[in-house]
């Protein structure tokens, strides 16, 4: 057993993680302001209050996982990307602070003032996030010892923001269908049904955009199928699975079935990360001026032994996670309004 591959796996297993279940609630912060009054406010932080602390965990979960088995690239990652790592992580904070004390002061300024940098946090995060992927995808400039070079701004080209904006609109959608899912039948529901079909109507063009500018930007993912069939048979299911599930989602629109719509944008979201993780196959940093220079699965990876010991610890706390995120997700599965306190 090859076991860089298996972290690999991992890896891209956790990020997926991370982005269905906090990449529903950072859409509901996308589309907060689209409410129309503060009850109605009230009820979209309801529907995420008890799980959206417990989504972030696969966040740090997946940093640590990085750290521990692929030192090198964390460190290429963690500097290269310092600024825009930095601001994240401070509007990730801003974001708890606007979830947690919204309702601490029965203040309409204050209320307002949270709202809005629940809004801002939000998007700003999911902005972020997919910038980095944009880089990821094409590589950055890296030293002889793996170091970026580069700056800040060196990051803002046009295909790491049109991934930013593909990212934003992903996550607005599965927002919105999420909170289609959750609210109560009623007038506010209905209108969260509109915002779906029009967020998977603009998360489709830049979906369409983001393939075709990626076949042009990213040359070095696709002969990577051609010479592995097994890559070639994971990327054809992945495309297959993400066509089908995004086409199932103005499907379940139509057809009112709540729960088949949030399911499809689950396995859209799944099956564009597993896409993401094919591209970048083997490699974890890819260097754009030198591929001899990119960090891979190999060359970045901690020692056999290491990568053997924590290989048994994550066996035993993945699931211990998962059995977590279940009893969460199934204790407070209610109808919005009120739960635990946030909504009132």
């Amino acid at each position: 057993m090859d076991l860089h591959i298996v972290w690999f796996i991992l890896l891209a297993v956790l990020l997926a993680g991370y982005a269905v279940l906090d990449g529903f609630d950072l859409g509901v912060g996308i589309i907060h302001l689209l409410a129309r009054n503060d009850e109605e406010r009230r009820a979209f932080i309801g529907t995420i209050g008890p799980v959206w602390d417990g989504n972030e965990v696969w966040l740090v979960v997946f940093g640590g996982a990085l750290f521990a088995a692929f030192p090198d690239a964390y460190a290429t990652i963690f500097s290269g990307f310092y600024t825009a790592l930095m601001m994240a992580l401070f509007a990730l904070i801003v974001r708890a602070v606007a979830i947690e004390f919204r309702n601490k002061k029965p203040s309409a300024a204050w209320r307002r003032t949270c709202d809005w940098a629940f809004f801002g946090s939000s998007l700003l995060v999911s902005l972020i996030f997919g910038v980095g992927v944009g880089n990821a995808l094409m590589g950055i400039p890296l030293g002889e010892r793996g170091l970026y070079r580069g700056g800040f701004f060196d990051l803002l080209g046009v295909y790491p923001i049109l991934v930013g904006v593909l990212t934003v609109a992903t996550l607005s959608m599965h927002g919105a269908l999420y909170l289609w899912l959750e609210l109560p039948e009623g007038e506010l529901r209905s209108r969260v049904r509109e915002w779906a079909w029009k967020s998977w109507g603009f998360f489709l063009v830049l979906y369409i955009l983001a393939t075709d500018y990626t076949l042009i930007a990213v040359p070095h993912a696709e002969p990577k199928f051609e010479k592995d069939p097994w890559l070639t048979a994971i990327g054809v299911t992945a495309v297959v699975a993400s066509v089908l599930a995004i086409a199932n989602i103005p499907r379940s629109l139509y057809r009112n079935t709540r729960g088949w719509a949030f399911l499809s944008s689950v396995g859209a979201v799944v099956s564009l990360v597993a896409l993401f993780s094919l591209a970048l196959w083997p490699n974890l940093v890819t260097a754009s001026n030198d591929p001899a220079r990119s960090l891979t699965i190999y060359s970045a990876a901690a020692s056999e032994k290491s990568l053997g010991i924590m290989l048994i610890i994550a066996l035993i706390g993945m699931p211990l996670a998962l059995t977590y995120t279940v009893i969460v997700y199934w204790t407070f599965n209610r109808r919005a309004g009120g739960t635990a306190g946030y909504g009132e």
